[in-house]
């Protein structure tokens, strides 16, 4: 408990930071040509962002996802692992809320037991990957991003 009190004292300016963090990246995958589209409510072009500004006292928050493109599920399933796997900064890990960015692929974890169907439904397809935004630079965030990135023909 004594932890979880002393992490509470930083939590505000830690979500400001990250949030800004994530804005900045989801602004920058929106640019990227490999990827098919971002899911940030801090992004404008999200269908519920003014509800979310209200809401979330005008910041997104800390975790973005987005699309990667391809073809086929398995093309798609393949991009998004050629950006995980391509990573030397970032972290993979299926958890939330740490300092340091973490990315997940949805489809093969938190989702990994529904049916293709089930997953679709809910619009976690193969390509999408997951990321908790953390308190590195964003320029490091981007770069390790870019790299994997770089891998999608």
């Amino acid at each position: 408990a004594w932890v979880v009190l002393k992490g509470m004292e930083t939590l505000g300016i830690r979500m400001e930071a990250q949030s800004a963090r994530a804005l900045a990246v989801a602004q920058w995958l929106e640019q990227q040509p490999q990827v098919a589209r971002v899911y940030y409510p801090g992004l404008a072009s999200h269908p519920q962002h003014e509800l979310a500004m209200r809401q979330q006292s005008g910041i997104g928050g800390a975790v973005l996802s987005f699309d990667v493109k391809g073809d086929s599920p398995e093309q798609l399933r393949a991009n998004a692992f050629r950006v995980i796997d391509s990573l030397q900064v970032l972290s993979i890990a299926t958890n939330l809320g740490d300092t340091k960015t973490i990315l997940t692929h949805p489809a093969t974890t938190s989702h990994g037991r529904l049916s293709e169907e089930q997953r679709q439904a809910a619009g976690i397809g193969q390509g999408l990957i997951r990321v908790a935004v953390g308190l590195e630079h964003v320029n490091d965030i981007q770069a390790d991003l870019a790299r994997g990135l770089s891998q999608i023909s």
